[in-house]
């Protein structure tokens, strides 16, 4: 029997601060979704100062009512996207809403901001919420949670690394398309959230390194990479992730201190570029790389990434963006957060104990009626 084929939204908001992505996603089982629309609703400046408040330590009244804001705006976001797709809420089936995260440190919490009952109050449609939580309490670090998208919906005939670099970056290996054999995953460590902010701090105009073309300005300062490079974090073996209590605005400001100017933007950009390739040659034996998240539209970070990787693996490596191969990789996350609400209301399980660090495999996700 042919299963009827559901409706759903995923939304995402990410460490990357850059605003609220909601996508409309059909699915017919779990390794078969398709995209019908995406939308941005991007954060204001004053709401991004406001996150970062959040992760800079708020007092209790703002964190409140930063969590009844995140699910307002993404709310927006789920209303943008069913105008412009013509679709009524009431053909839903159910919304993803994985919110905001603010603090991460696992395997204890892994805590996210943001009502689902805002959600489910404005649209009438459940929403499933705190993905994290549960993979926590199986003892996992609650994150990186899109390799089961990865391994369901975006592995080769061949081995494939599938890249996100978000405000973080993070890795999953797939062997084969919807085979859990010999996947993981892990956050490589710093995607765009310290290039973003020691942007920031050398051009206040600036919100992010637009096209590159500030630290293309600059000489990345060798004798800081080196320094930064024997974080112990990046040694680390998997599983494990990291977020911006580590990589954060303070670390940016180190960094600039240190390295004023363009070329502290530079070195935030190598620093980004040769963690990940590191990740990719030391923990991999993949030679494809598909490529999602903001990072992706760097060209001097896409340029070093590809060098650093060729001249790890004594070979070229086939680096590869997102969108020739599936969709546009601005959507990747919240179409994964989409499949994890298709997984929980199927009883079916979301996290991949391989990329997490969890005893098993949990059901992820709370519901909140209609």
């Amino acid at each position: 029997m042919t299963e009827r084929p559901t409706l759903a939204v995923g939304i995402m908001s990410g460490t990357s601060l850059d605003g609220v992505d909601a996508a409309l996603v059909q699915f017919h089982g779990p390794t078969r979704a398709g995209l019908l629309g995406f939308l941005t609703r991007p954060y204001s400046d004053a709401e991004r100062d406001e996150i970062r408040a959040g992760l800079n330590g708020a007092p209790a009244a703002e964190l409140a009512r930063l969590h009844v804001r995140l699910a307002e705006w993404a709310a927006d976001a789920v209303q943008g996207l069913l105008e412009r797709g013509n679709v009524l809420a009431s053909d839903l089936s159910f919304i993803a809403f994985p919110g905001q995260t603010i603090w991460h440190e696992p395997p204890l919490v892994s805590w996210q901001l943001g009502e689902p009952a805002v959600l489910a109050e404005r649209f009438g449609v459940r929403i499933v919420s705190g993905f994290r939580a549960r993979d926590c309490a199986a003892g996992g670090q609650g994150a990186p949670l899109v390799p089961m998208a990865d391994v369901l919906l975006f592995g080769g005939t061949a081995p494939r690394v599938l890249l996100n670099i978000g405000g973080m970056a993070n890795l999953t290996y797939v062997a084969h398309r919807q085979d859990e054999a010999g996947a993981f995953a892990f956050d490589t460590g710093p995607g765009v959230a310290v290039i973003d902010g020691v942007t920031r701090l050398v051009d206040p105009r600036r919100g992010y390194d637009r096209d590159g073309l500030l630290s293309a300005q600059g000489t990345p300062d060798e004798g800081l990479l080196a320094e930064l490079l024997s974080d112990p974090y990046f040694a680390d073996a998997p599983p494990k992730s990291t977020g911006r209590e580590r990589f954060g605005d303070a670390y940016a400001r180190a960094i600039a201190s240190r390295c004023p100017g363009p070329s502290g933007v530079a070195t935030a950009v190598e620093l980004s570029a040769r963690s990940i390739a590191d990740a990719i040659v030391r923990w991999t034996p993949a030679a494809e790389v598909v490529v999602s998240g903001g990072g992706a539209h760097h060209p001097g970070l896409m340029r070093s990434l590809q060098r650093n990787l060729d001249a790890g693996r004594g070979a070229p490596v086939a680096l590869r963006r997102f969108d020739e191969l599936f969709f546009a990789g601005d959507a990747k996350e919240a179409v994964a957060f989409a499949l994890l609400g298709y997984l929980a209301i199927h009883g079916q399980p979301g996290n991949l104990p391989a990329a997490t660090g969890a005893s098993g495999a949990r059901i992820l996700g709370s519901v909140t009626p209609a």
